[in-house]
């Protein structure tokens, strides 16, 4: 398998002169641990990760070391943690020049990169530009198809699964994070959705799939109200200014 088969193709990002706080409030809003950042032509430019917010003055977990270590450490080592840990942007605090894969890439690579330089996100991107992302979760729902003689799970409960995938691939309300497993022709979905219409949306596109036999909803509905959106699609960018209603982020 590659990168393309397992990847989250919705990335919520955010641009390098946003604050902080609004870097936190959509990390929060959408239970997601890594925020990809992209300039203003869309190139990746770097990531904040949950990791990044360990050491920070708000919390008093900045690094206190005496004279002398700081003197061995270097000044500017001491400036650079200084700005990563008082930081108010995100181009502060991100850790830039993320480790990227392309879509092509093999998973067994991937797997190797994460677990060698411990990471918990991997940017897929095409020409600069991000297209996907990959966490480790990814990783545990690609595996759930090899283990399905073990856990019950039936060839048609396979076929079901992947056709209820690709009626919801590339949607705009498509559910952020999308997980579904199917057994005994009951499809399970889980992640984020917009709201109802989004929910009913997502059920439809399962119930339409011969085979179905019901539907049980385990989908979240923790996107912000229309009027204090950050955008739909399969990609938002978010501003250093206050966020408005966008039709079609990419």
């Amino acid at each position: 398998m590659r990168a393309h088969q397992i990847m989250s193709r919705r990335v919520i990002a955010i641009r390098p002169e946003a604050s902080i706080a609004d870097a936190i409030k959509v990390m929060l809003s959408h239970h997601i641990s890594g925020l990809p950042v992209t300039d203003a032509a869309g190139k990746l430019v770097g990531i904040l990760c949950e990791s990044d917010f360990v050491r920070r003055a708000e919390l008093a977990t900045e690094h206190t070391r005496n004279r002398l270590l700081t003197i061995l450490l270097g000044a500017d080592r001491a400036a650079r943690e200084f700005v990563k840990e008082n930081g108010g942007k995100v181009e502060q605090v991100m850790t830039r020049d993320p480790v990227t894969v392309r879509e092509d890439t093999p998973l067994a690579e991937i797997a190797d990169l994460m677990e060698r330089r411990r990471l918990n996100h991997v940017p897929v991107t095409r020409d600069d530009r991000i297209v996907g992302i990959i966490t480790r979760s990814d990783f545990l729902s690609a595996i759930s198809g090899p283990l399905t003689s073990a856990t019950g799970y039936s060839e048609d409960d396979n076929q079901i699964r992947r056709s209820v995938l690709a009626n919801m691939t590339g949607m705009p309300w498509q559910p952020i994070g999308l997980n579904a497993s199917v057994r005994k022709g009951v499809v399970t979905l889980r992640g984020v959705v917009r709201g109802e219409n989004a929910r009913q949306a997502a059920i439809v596109a399962c119930e339409k799939v011969p085979g179905v036999r019901g539907v049980d909803d385990r989908l979240q509905s923790t996107w912000p109200d229309p009027e204090d959106d950050y955008g739909g699609g399969d990609f938002v960018s978010l501003q250093a200014e206050p966020p408005t209603l966008d039709d079609e982020p990419l």
